[in-house]
């Protein structure tokens, strides 16, 4: 996956500088869920694994090829329903782009946004529940 030798871009007069993939994983996945209507990560179809917002591994759903100057991301998201998905994916994109190029100054030459689910708030399941009683009445 990441050659561990340094490259020349990551040489300075001092020293070696190296970013470990795990580490544009975590950058990767805390920008996806910055994005409002990601309710979480999922783990794909392999691992079959969701982890909803609040947990602490922040590289799940979160996959990276990593070059010497460059970094492809891949990224598997549950959307919270309601939200356009097509807006959601392309704000993710964006969001993590911006996040990995700021922070370590590689090039992401592409983001794959996966949606594996749809997440229902559990409010919305409390106002039927609601609605159903007022009907009773």
């Amino acid at each position: 996956m990441v050659d561990s030798l340094p490259t020349e871009f990551e040489r300075t007069e001092i020293g070696q500088i190296q970013i470990a993939p795990e580490v544009i994983e975590v950058i990767a996945g805390l920008a996806t869920v910055e994005v409002r209507g990601v309710a979480g990560m999922s783990g794909g179809f392999a691992g079959g694994i969701v982890e909803l917002l609040g947990r602490k591994n922040l590289s799940k759903g979160v996959s990276v090829e990593v070059g010497q100057r460059e970094a492809a991301v891949d990224v598997s998201v549950i959307v919270e329903y309601g939200h356009r998905l097509p807006e959601v994916a392309g704000e993710i994109q964006r969001n993590v782009k911006r996040s990995i190029e700021n922070m370590t100054g590689l090039t992401v030459v592409e983001v794959n946004v996966h949606i594996h689910d749809v997440h229902f708030a559990k409010s919305s399941e409390k106002s039927e529940d609601l609605d159903m009683v007022q009907r009773v009445k």
